[in-house]
């Protein structure tokens, strides 16, 4: 059997067994649902109350937790083991984070990683009670999907508040959730951060939808990675940066899934 025709079919019997989840599944499915919004509340009360304090410290550091809570209930519940490679890579100065996003997952684990990460986020996050307030403190851009003029203010003040505090930033160049193989258009937000503040962006790419696809109810446990790769130096025009910023996350993502595939 030729490796192109290996790789079809393993993707064939992957795509039955996720259609078609065993009742083991179903169960850590629904056990990692039970706890991921038992982390979630306890984090919302816990971080409300960390925002009284002057300094962004406190909530920061509640985000962490947060993000390392959910990464052992991934790992202990659901089944997913997530290995971390090249934080040897990471720049002693702050950074801009380009990532892929598999699912709320990777974005877990880069929380669970960083200390003092701000963050992209989409303004659909204001729906939920108590988030809103979190995120003003935390220092998130929240922007709307559909741009426009407010969208850029937004970004223009984040900027400055990040360029005053000395925070690494972390943003989902598509704007999309990808499943794993898929690949969306890389928008030029990432850019703007990357030029204004003049900083180096680490590309980070994953294999994590392997075990959470997207939105996905289901769980499928095994292990999966998030790998920092070799940061891309300031300097470079839009197109140049953007192009090389595609190509190194999509091409090692491509990798770490297929590296998970074969396992």
């Amino acid at each position: 059997m030729t490796d192109a025709m290996h790789d079809v079919t393993s993707q064939t019997v992957e795509r039955r067994r996720r259609t078609r989840p065993g009742a083991i599944v179903w169960a850590r499915s629904a056990a990692y649902e039970a706890a991921y919004w038992l982390i979630t509340v306890i984090a919302a009360l816990s971080c409300t109350l960390l925002a009284v304090f002057p300094s962004r410290k406190p909530i920061a550091w509640g985000l962490q937790m947060y993000g390392s809570a959910q990464v052992a209930a991934l790992k202990h519940i659901a089944g997913i083991s997530v290995e971390v490679r090249g934080r040897d890579r990471l720049p002693s100065q702050p950074v801009v984070f380009g990532a892929k996003h598999h699912s709320w997952g990777d974005g877990f684990v880069m929380l669970s990683q960083i200390a003092q990460l701000s963050f992209v986020a989409g303004d659909h996050l204001y729906k939920f009670p108590l988030v809103g307030r979190i995120l003003n403190k935390v220092g998130a851009i929240v922007l709307s999907n559909q741009g426009g003029e407010d969208a850029q203010a937004r970004l223009n003040a984040g900027i400055e508040s990040l360029r005053r505090d000395g925070r690494d930033v972390l943003i989902y160049p598509e704007g999309h959730l990808s499943a794993p193989g898929e690949k969306h258009r890389y928008r030029s937000g990432v850019w703007r951060l990357y030029a204004l503040l003049e900083r180096p962006c680490t590309p980070v790419a994953t294999s994590l939808g392997l075990g959470w696809d997207r939105q996905s109810f289901f769980k499928y446990p095994g292990r999966v990675v998030v790998e920092f790769l070799e940061p891309i130096g300031p300097g470079m025009d839009k197109d140049a940066f953007l192009e090389k910023l595609e190509q190194v996350v999509e091409d090692r993502t491509n990798a770490l899934i297929a590296e998970g595939r074969a396992q």
